[in-house]
C-alpha cells in the first residue's frame, strides 16, 4: 500500500515528518529570525518530545527530519519547505531567505522515505507550505503573500494540474510586513470537511465567501486569542485535534462544534519562535 499522499488538512493523519529542535534554534537571533525572545533549548526539547508523544498516542508514525541544517532555526517547521501530494513532494522555495537550503535537505528525507518528487519549485519562484490549505481533495487556497510569490503559484498550478487539483488564489494583507510571517494558515485551519477555525479581521472577502459556498462553517477566534496562535490548529482526523493551549475562548467554540480539541505546550517551542502545531509538522500521509 502506498504511504504517502496528503491532499487534505483533515483526514487521519498517518505518518509525519517533524524535526526536534537543535542548536541553530536554541542559539537563534530573535532579531534576525523575528522571534519574541531567544528559546530555552532544553524546555524547547522537552516541549517537542511531549508535542510528539501526543502524536504517536493519536495513531500517527512519527518521521524525524535530521538533516544537518546549521544556521536554520526555522527548520523545525517542517511544514513549509514541501508539500506532499498523491503523487509525490511538490519541493518548494522558501520566501524567507534565511530559510533556502531547507529544501533541498528534507527532499533528500523525503525520498529516503519513499516518497517521490513530482516537481521542484525554479527560480523566482517562492512558496511555502504555511501558504497551502487544502479546502478538499481537489482543492488548495494558495495565499498569495510576501512569502509567496506569483511566480510561485503560477508553478504550482502548473505542478498540480495533471492531478486535476485546482488552485485559487488568495490574497493577503500586508499585516506587520515583509519581515513578519503572515501565512495563510496565520489565519486559518481546517478541523473537519466542512468547518474551519478561523480569525475573520484577516480573512479576505472573495475567500470568506468561497468557503461559504462549498459548506464550510466557522469558529471564529477572538482578537485576544489571535496572538497566542488561536487560528493554528492541527487536525488529527475530522473534528480531531492538537493545539497550543491558553486559548480558552477558542478552544470552548470548537468543542462546541463537535470537536475533541488535544493541547500541547509550546511556550518556546511555539509562542517564541511564531510557529504553531501545524507548522512543526509536514504531513506525509493522510487517509480514511
Amino acid at each position: 500500500m502506498k504511504n504517502y499522499g496528503s491532499q487534505s488538512m483533515v483526514e487521519p493523519l498517518r505518518r509525519v515528518l517533524v524535526r526536534r529542535p537543535d542548536e541553530a534554534f536554541g542559539d537563534a537571533d530573535p532579531a534576525r529570525w523575528h522571534y519574541v525572545s531567544r528559546p530555552d533549548l532544553e524546555v524547547a526539547r522537552a516541549e517537542h518530545d511531549a508535542f510528539t508523544a501526543t502524536l504517536r498516542e493519536a495513531g500517527c508514525e512519527v518521521f524525524y527530519h535530521d538533516a544537518p541544517l546549521p544556521d536554520h532555526a526555522d527548520a523545525i517547521f517542517t511544514h513549509d519547505p514541501v508539500i506532499v501530494t498523491d503523487a509525490g513532494a511538490v519541493v518548494l522555495r522558501m520566501g524567507k531567505a534565511e530559510r533556502r537550503g531547507e529544501e533541498a535537505a528534507i527532499a533528500t528525507t523525503l525520498e529516503a522515505m519513499g516518497v517521490p518528487i513530482l516537481a521542484t519549485l525554479e527560480s523566482e519562484a517562492t512558496a511555502e507550505g504555511g501558504d497551502l490549505l487544502w479546502i478538499d481533495h481537489d482543492t488548495l487556497a494558495v495565499g498569495r503573500s510576501y512569502r509567496t510569490n506569483a511566480e510561485g503559484f503560477r508553478q504550482l498550478t502548473a505542478a498540480l494540474r495533471p492531478l486535476g487539483v485546482e488552485t485559487v488564489e488568495v490574497q493577503l494583507p500586508h499585516g506587520d510586513g515583509p519581515n513578519s510571517c503572515l501565512h495563510l494558515m496565520s489565519f486559518i485551519s481546517m478541523l473537519d470537511h466542512d468547518l474551519a477555525v478561523v480569525y475573520p479581521p484577516l480573512m479576505p472577502v472573495p475567500f470568506m465567501e468561497l468557503l461559504a459556498e462549498r459548506g464550510v462553517a466557522l469558529v471564529e477566534v477572538p482578537e485576544e486569542e489571535y496572538p497566542t496562535m488561536g487560528p493554528n490548529v492541527l487536525a488529527l482526523a475530522p473534528r480531531r485535534c492538537l493545539a497550543i493551549d491558553g486559548n480558552p475562548v477558542t478552544r470552548k467554540r470548537m468543542e462546541a462544534a463537535g470537536c475533541e480539541v488535544l493541547t500541547y505546550r509550546g511556550r518556546e517551542l511555539s509562542l517564541k519562535a511564531e510557529g504553531g502545531a501545524t507548522c512543526l509538522t509536514r504531513p506525509i500521509n493522510r487517509s480514511n
